[in-house]
């Protein structure tokens, strides 16, 4: 099993992010010059225009020496808090026109001197701005890019161990976690804005780290959050509907992680591993081979159901969801691998994970190693309290990723399956029925809850995943139940499951907290779900359990 991480101290790094101990100093002239923008001075000019040793754009974080990133936004002006991050000690700023003339009356009464970067586009600069600020440290280590919609997170647990066990010394950015050389930093973002990531890279640098493995979101390559980052492997998990509240649709959500891959993104990978087990992985595939025609070693391909560069095949599962499967490279020699992890999309996971092992450098056999010894936090997590069916947590929160976890519960079992699920508020509302669908389909018994309401009205959400498994005809469905306090929603689960059945409660996975109108109150699934067996389940059905 995967050693758990030990948890940092209460550093930098819990509560704003990691940055170097000792930033390079960078001539704010210099800057000027790279990312072609003028310089205006609040107050007296000086002759030097001085230079800073990093770089924020929150003020609340800003610390002395630091570059203030005051950047327009979709409810407020950066600008707008200036004179904070003055008073913290920020020695430049970067803004538009429109924040410098802010800026200029929020500091009239302060007796300041302070350089102004002005750019037209500061946003679209950040990134390199905080490489160069921070030395530039994705040019010194090998980072690891992984993108798609589902299996980011496991892929990228998969390559950490097996990079680890082939000898790299590693750093992982993540949705569940940051961590560096053994030190856990939670993750308020899947990727860290610009200036966060390039900190975290240098610190990570001064600590030793070789390889860095992240994963990288639709949002982060279409909001700049990667500008600036020199990735040296890009990989490409699968893409089905997701995030289509932020993205116009389904072409402009792949053409957002195609950047990672395209000849004329900046942040085109120097290698690509692909996974080509739907359309969306050919087509990426393609993409990757027109950005290096000279280069046909440049991208590889991964498969678990047609020819590829590594194939997957022969797979077998122990009633625990074990795995082991025969994995085939470029070379054509067969290897039996092994996972903890059950199900056919774990598979395809591994296999992938393993191929961009060996791009990193690593021996395919230690690669496997490590591989084999890795357990996810929220994927497919088992709850164990000595009951006698199969509880399991799960962060599948997207249609394909509920039918594929349901799947593969179903080929594990002779018994009936319940599902708890919900949809998160303030995202993309068209996969709401879907879900609901995906569940009634799939599950003996559905039970419809809350999962993170955010501002909408909890019960307007339910309705809309009810609506999809409603619809479903009624031979084809198992039984449907709302309950709305998601606590309730499990311990009905509980009580409703037999000896040798599954339950399992999806969405959330690892996540502790349930966002309701803006206050995030404690709640963990596995916590709530442990709970609910030794309290609900009788003792003399606790034996030791089916998983």
């Amino acid at each position: 099993m995967h050693p758990s991480p030990q948890p940092s101290t209460p550093d930098a790094a819990a509560v704003g992010g990691l940055r170097p101990e000792n930033p390079p100093f960078t001539a704010l002239a210099d800057l000027a010059v790279q990312i072609g923008a003028r310089v205006e001075w609040l107050g007296p000019a000086r002759a030097d225009v001085g230079g800073v040793t990093g770089v924020e754009l929150r003020a609340q974080g800003v610390r002395r020496g630091d570059l203030f990133a005051a950047l327009p936004g979709a409810r407020a002006h950066g600008a707008e808090f200036a004179r904070a991050a003055v008073d913290a000690g920020a020695a430049g700023v970067l803004t538009d026109d429109a924040g410098v003339a802010m800026i200029a009356g929020r500091l009239e009464s302060v007796d300041v001197s302070l350089p102004v970067l002005v750019h037209p586009e500061p946003r679209r600069v950040l990134g390199e701005v905080s490489a160069t600020i921070y030395g530039h440290p994705s040019e010194h280590m090998q980072v690891i890019g992984i993108t798609g919609t589902s299996g980011k997170t496991t892929t990228s647990y998969l390559v950490e161990s097996g990079l680890a066990a082939a000898g790299h010394t590693i750093g992982l950015v993540g949705t569940i976690e940051t961590r560096v050389d053994g030190h856990r930093v939670p993750s308020a973002l899947t990727t860290p804005e610009a200036p966060q990531l390039h900190a975290l890279f240098a610190a990570m640098r001064e600590r030793g780290i070789d390889t860095v493995v992240m994963e990288v979101s639709s949002h982060a390559l279409a909001l700049g959050r990667v500008d600036g980052v020199r990735f040296a492997i890009g990989a490409f998990t699968n893409l089905s509907q997701d995030h289509l509240d932020f993205h116009k649709d389904f072409d402009d959500y792949f053409n957002a992680k195609s950047r990672l891959f395209a000849d004329d993104s900046a942040v085109c990978a120097r290698r690509a591993v692909i996974c080509t087990d739907d359309r969306w992985g050919i087509r990426m595939a393609d993409i990757a081979r027109q950005a290096h025609p000279g280069d046909p070693d440049a991208v590889e391909t991964v498969s678990t159901r047609t020819a590829a560069d590594w194939t997957a095949a022969a797979t077998s599962a122990s009633d625990s969801g074990t795995q082991m499967f025969t994995l085939t490279g470029p070379d054509g020699t067969p290897r039996t691998a092994t996972l903890r992890l059950p199900g056919h999309y774990n598979v395809a996971n591994a296999a992938l994970a393993a191929a961009i092992c060996c791009a990193a450098g690593a021996d395919v056999g230690a690669a496997l190693a490590g591989i084999a010894a890795v357990d996810v936090p929220g994927r497919v997590e088992r709850v164990e309290r000595g009951q006698d069916f199969l509880a399991v947590v799960d962060y599948a929160h997207k249609p394909a990723a509920l039918e594929a976890v349901i799947a593969t519960l179903r080929g594990q079992t002779k018994g009936r399956i319940a599902v708890v699920v919900g949809a998160g508020g303030d995202r993309d509302r068209g996969k709401r029925p879907l879900m609901g669908e995906a569940g009634a389909r799939g599950a003996d018994l559905l039970v419809v809850t809350d999962d993170n309401p955010r501002t909408e009205d909890p019960a307007a959400i339910r309705a809309q995943v009810l609506a999809g498994a409603e619809a479903v005809p009624d031979g084809e469905r198992g039984e449907i139940r709302e309950v709305g306090d998601r606590g309730e929603a499990i311990a009905a689960a509980v009580r409703w499951a037999r000896a040798g059945d599954v339950v399992l409660v999806a969405g959330k996975g690892h996540e502790s907290g349930q966002e309701v109108h803006g206050v995030k109150h404690p709640f963990d699934d596995r916590e709530v779900l442990a709970e609910a067996i030794a309290r609900i389940v009788p003792e003399d059905r606790a034996h030791g359990g089916n998983a």
